[in-house]
Parts: C-alpha cells; structure tokens; sequence
C-alpha cells in the first residue's frame, strides 16, 4: 500500500510548536435544518462516507484545542449519541432555544472556565473546511495581533452572503447582511464565511453587548466585530483561495454538490499517486480507502469504508466494496462485497457476492452468480459457477463445480462444511453440513452428501436413473413434445430399415422435366 495522505492538506505543525494552544474550539451544531426535509439531523448526513459533522469536528481536533465544545439543540438527542460514538472527547452544550449565532457562543462560553488565548467558532456543516486551513487562520489572527480574524473568501456570486467591508487599512470595518446590504455593498464578492478566531477577552467583551435589534430578535455573533472595533480594536480578515471549504449544507442539492467535488478531490489525489480510474464521474472512493500503485478502477467502482487495494489490482466495473481486503494483482468484476479478504491473483465475479467473513486465497476463483459467507476457500481452490457457499472451510486446489449448494444452515443451527485439498465436488451437488470431504477425493456430480467422505473415496448419493418408455405418448398425447417425439421415432425407423426395405422417394425422369440431371 502507498500509504497515501487523506486528501485534505496537512494541518501543518501541532499546536504546541506553532505557539500557545488555542483555548477552544466552539463548533455551531444547533440548527434545525429544515430545508433538508429529513427526520434525521441535517448534520449527521453523510459525504464520503462520513457525517458532515465529523468533518467538522476533525479539523477542529486538529488544531489540538484546550476544549472542542459543540453546541447541540434541534435533534440532540441523535447528534449527541452520533459524538459519543465517533468523537467521545468532545463535550456538548445545549442550545434549548436557538436564539441566533451569538447566543450560540454565549451558551458555549458558560460551559467552559473562564478562557485565556484565542476561542475558533467554527459550523458542524461545512465539511470542506480543514484542520490546515483553521492552522492558518489562527497563525495569521496572531500574527496581526487582531482582536478578531474572520475567514473570508472571493466569490462569483455572491447572492445570499454577508459582505466584507474594508478600511483604507484594509481592515474588517463592517459585515453587511446581504438583505441589508445598498447596491454599493452588494457588488462587494468578498464574503464572510462565519468563521472566526477571537481573543477570548474580546469574545467575551462583545458578547455582553450584544442586543436582540433585528427582524429576527436574534443574537448575531457578527455584532461582536462590531463591539471589537467600538472598543478601538482591530478587526482583520483572512482570504481563502479554496471557496469550497466556506461552503455550508443546507439541502440536499448542496449536500450533493459537496459531496462529488470531495470525491473529485479523492480521486484527484490517487490519480496523481499512480492510480488510474478509468471515469472519475462513475467512481467512487471515500477518504478511508487505501490503494496501491498501479491499482485500476473501472466505471461504476464504489469503494467503502476501511477498503485497501494492493498494487496492481483492477476493481469493476459495477462494483462494490465496504471493508473488504483486495491482494496483489487480483481481479474483481460486478461484485458487491463487504468484510471479506481476496488473495493477492485472486479473480472475483462477474456477479459475485461476498458476504461477511469471505476469505479467498491466493490465486483462488470465485465466478459468476457465486454467493460466499463465511468462507475460507484455499489458494488456488474454485467456486466458478452458480453456487451457494455458507459457512465452508474449502482447502488449496479443491474445485467445486457448478450449482454446489453448501447447505448450513437446518433451522435452527448453522454449521460448517470441510473440503479438502485437491478435492472435486461435482455440479449440482449439495452438501448437507456439519459434513467433511476429505483430501483427494471426489463427489459423483448430482449427489446430495449427508455423511463424510474419506481420503480418496467417491461419495455418490443418488437415485438410480429410468427411462420410463412411452410415457409422453401416453400422458401427453397431442402436445408438440409428442409430436416431435413421433417425428423422431418415425425418422429412427426409416433409418433402420434396409435400402431394399425403404420405398424409393419421388422422382422426377428426364422424360418429365426435360433437364438433365448434372
């Protein structure tokens, strides 16, 4: 494996070594979301592979804070259990009645012990945004010496955004609403993102002061930057080239549209490692994925979870993998699979499905219309065709033929089968388990095995075949089965008879025709 970075930026140096930690990051996570139309919290949404509020809280770990708070409210209760399990170091505020972005911080505030050194505010729904970025916006807030810094960024079209107003210093003199912003400010493309860093005295200065003055009767955390600069402090911005990392969720049209410029980025970063995706716009790889070099990815390739790849490995096309393990120079065709291991030479599908504890060795075959769970098929061993394998322990070079049905399971219990090495199970056989077919032997095609065979034997477990004579004519006199039936055997007799026996066909003389026959 190449070991290849996530493709977010490195955060840059820890906090320590790039000056005092920073005192908190507070994550805005209490919204309601009522555009994503969704029983479940917008924020636990997921973009490759991963809720956006995860994102949100890993580029704040990143910045190794003293506290990472995240204020909670509208579903708590799923938001709350969703950090327990994936961020437990977090700790959580209630926001019991959403009162603005600036009320948000206050209820964040009252939390904590009385703060010294910069507080990030940062939003649970912008999942592009990375610890890198925030490592910079904190470094350039302490090298300006500013009570604020806010991250801003140039955009198209900026309809719908807070604009940045400058002063001759170039510094943040004001933040308009865009509702609220003259024509002037509107053709203004810088644009706030909502993002800050605050010294911690200034913070808590400006949040004293702010008043519900506005249609919404809301506490706006913008008005801070207001206060900082009343107070005689400077108010600075930080610009950045990357737009998407300021772009917020809040439908599922944004939820998508971020979603494939991540995955973009994804695949961006693997190709430039050596990995050939034949058509980005079908292929998809979340950021926990592994690949190696020379790994190729055909059209309609989904890769899942904790998916490694090994070098010259080719996955697809239609193809679907969560948490399987993929060897050196296997194949894997129109398969879904999940928490199974393949071999390194190993070839899968096409229409294959491995499901949980699959474990094919090296140079192994699973084929088409092969259903595998729980299975460990030895190097070099063959499922090719048609069968059902469950709860098996399949050793090297072993082959099992087409239609095989490894029946585990008797209602009750499920149990294992045993196929030894270099054995051979004929086509449409079933193997009733707990049964062992031991070293070298075989299973007569057609069998249904109940009892163990030994080293080298033949089990065969069948009735004995009859061919019951006369049986369509009389039970199905009149179909078109009988009458090819008749057909065959009047064409049968005519061949068994003598050529003085057969009565010559038609001719046509010379005489009658007038042709000669050439």
């Amino acid at each position: 494996m190449t070991g290849q970075p996530d493709p977010s930026p490195d955060p840059g140096p820890p906090a320590e070594e790039a000056g005092a930690p920073v005192a908190a990051v507070v994550v805005l996570a209490a919204g309601e979301g009522k555009r994503m139309r969704s029983a479940r919290s917008k924020l636990l949404h997921e973009i490759g592979g991963h809720s956006l509020l995860s994102y949100a809280v890993t580029a704040a770990t990143m910045l190794q804070p003293q506290h990472v708070v995240v204020v909670v409210g509208h579903l708590r209760d799923q938001v709350e259990a969703h950090l327990a399990e994936v961020a437990p170091h977090v700790q959580t505020v209630v926001q019991e009645e959403q009162r603005g972005t600036g009320h948000a911080v206050q209820v964040a505030l009252a939390a904590l012990p009385e703060l010294s050194g910069d507080v990030v505010v940062t939003y649970g729904d912008v999942p592009l945004l990375t610890g890198d970025t925030l490592a910079e916006l904190v470094a350039d807030h302490r090298t300006e010496g500013t009570a604020v810094t806010v991250l801003t960024a140039q955009v198209g079209d900026p309809t719908g955004y807070g604009r940045v107003l400058r002063d001759r210093s170039g510094h943040v003199q004001a933040i308009v609403e865009h509702r609220d912003a003259d024509a002037e400010q509107r053709a203004i493309t810088e644009i706030n993102s909502g993002i800050y860093v605050f010294e911690a005295g200034a913070l808590r200065a400006g949040l004293a002061e702010l008043r519900p003055d506005n249609e919404q009767g809301e506490l706006y955390l913008t008005d801070v930057l207001a206060a900082a600069r009343r107070s005689g402090r400077t108010v600075s911005a930080y610009p950045v080239e990357d737009v998407w990392q300021t772009e917020g969720v809040n439908d599922r049209v944004q939820l998508s549209r971020l979603g494939v410029e991540l995955n973009r980025r994804i695949l961006d970063g693997w190709m430039r490692a050596g990995v050939t995706v034949l058509d980005p716009a079908t292929t998809w790889v979340q950021a926990s994925v592994d690949l190696g070099p020379d790994v190729t990815l055909l059209p309609g390739t989904s890769l899942e979870g904790a998916t490694s790849v090994a070098s010259g490995a080719v996955i697809g096309p239609d193809t679907t993998l969560v948490d399987v393990e993929v060897g050196q120079d296997a194949t894997v065709v129109r398969t879904h699979g999940s928490l199974s291991v393949i071999g390194a030479g190993a070839s899968v599908g096409p229409f294959a499905y491995l499901r949980p504890g699959t474990r094919l060795g090296a140079g192994g075959k699973i084929g088409t219309f092969v259903e595998a769970k729980n299975a460990q098929i030895g190097a070099g061993a063959k499922v090719p065709h048609l069968s059902y394998v469950g709860d098996a322990e399949i050793a090297d070079g072993a082959n099992i033929g087409a239609g095989v049905i490894f029946a585990n399971y008797d209602g009750v219990h499920k149990s294992t089968t045993t196929v030894g090495a270099a054995s051979f199970v004929g086509s449409n056989s079933v193997l009733t388990a707990p049964v062992a077919i031991a070293d070298g032997a075989y299973v007569a095609a057609g069998s249904t095995i109940t009892s163990d065979v030994g080293v080298g034997e033949l089990g065969v477990s069948r009735g004995q075949q009859r061919n019951v004579r006369g049986w369509v004519a009389r039970k199905r006199a009149g179909t078109r089965t009988a009458r090819a039936a008749e057909a065959a055997q009047a064409a049968a007799r005519s061949d068994q008879q003598t050529p003085a026996e057969q009565t010559p066909p038609e001719q046509t003389s010379t005489e009658q025709t007038g042709v000669t026959s050439l």
